[in-house]
């Protein structure tokens, strides 16, 4: 196995990919969320505000960028009025590519087939986004009571969320692992997101205000829109709820990988084998490494601080690594 850098050790840039404002129902103008997360040490956003695209170019400057994106759902069918939280339902984040194309098509914020299981309908609506310009990732699994029989059929999908800040509020159910793993076991190959979903219907600083919980760090040569999704479409970002990974790379037949203080540094496979290191409570640690024998199928890294707070990498198939 070649000797390569899969994450740079620094060169970020902090972005929330999940957000919703005043334009459908979340609570701060697309303003007032540019000057919370720029406080907070952002400089990405993707306005994903339901079922209406929007590109908030306006916001755009040196230090921050504004991507052009919208939110859209098909849900199960019921005709009773007490019926939702019972309800099945698919979340799609939609990132625009290149906002300057496709204009009129896009500004109508086209939404999937409302014809809930079927999954030829919502794979070619899938594909249709993906040709006018869109990244696709499907949302929050665990929230829209979905198992492996409802998406591992999904086709062309950029990445899923792994973390949803705003569903860890709703019901401690916000982390899903296990549905990555599941959709990457399925035979597919896409990234994992860490999001807010915020909505800020408490107050910031309040325990239960959805900002600033789940992130994706962007390893952009610069901060331009193509040179952010060049990086998105390579896969060159990591997922965390706060710690921070500081460079992975195979050398000398080894993965090597720097966090900021972690009390656990696990490599998850294709099998249930996994490699790991780990100290005690109150101790931690910041790099590792471990031998790969090219048998592993696919890895990704995930890490844990002593907050409990977990973050990781993308998947790496062990046939793009030779």
């Amino acid at each position: 196995m070649k000797d390569q850098i899969l994450l740079p050790e620094g060169g970020y840039y902090k972005a929330n990919l999940h957000c919703h404002t005043t334009i459908s129902d979340g609570e701060f103008t697309p303003e007032e969320i540019k000057a919370a997360y720029q406080k907070e040490g952002y400089s990405i956003v993707a306005y994903t505000d339901h079922d209406r695209y929007r590109w908030h170019k306006e916001l755009d400057g040196p230090d921050f960028l504004a991507l052009a994106a919208y939110e859209t759902e098909v849900t199960e069918f019921s005709t009773g009025p007490d019926c939702w939280p019972d309800l099945k339902t698919y979340h799609l984040n939609l990132f625009d590519t290149d906002p300057t194309q496709h204009q009129q098509e896009k500004a109508a914020s086209p939404r999937p087939p409302q014809r809930y299981g079927d999954f030829y309908g919502l794979n070619e609506y899938i594909q249709q986004m993906r040709d006018l310009g869109f990244l696709v990732c499907y949302n929050h699994p665990y929230w829209s009571l979905q198992n492996y029989n409802d998406y591992a059929g999904l086709r062309g999908l950029f990445a899923m969320e792994i973390y949803n800040h705003g569903c860890e509020h709703d019901g401690l159910y916000g982390f899903h692992p296990q549905a990555y793993d599941e959709m990457l076991r399925s035979g597919q190959k896409l990234f994992c997101l860490a999001t807010d979903d915020n909505h800020d219907r408490q107050p910031l600083g309040h325990p239960l205000n959805d900002s600033f919980g789940g992130f994706v760090q962007i390893a952009a040569r610069e901060l331009t829109y193509p040179a952010v999704i060049q990086a998105l479409r390579e896969g060159q970002f990591y997922w965390s709820m706060g710690p921070q990974l500081q460079g992975v790379r195979i050398e000398d037949g080894c993965l090597k990988v720097k966090t900021s203080p972690v009390e656990k540094i696990f490599v998850i496979q294709k099998g249930r084998d996994c490699y790991q290191t780990a100290v005690n409570p109150g101790e931690s640690l910041t790099e590792a490494s471990f031998p790969l024998t090219g048998k592993e199928g696919w890895f990704r890294v995930q890490v844990r601080d002593g907050r409990g707070l977990y973050a990781g990498t993308n998947a790496y198939f062990i046939p793009d690594l030779l």
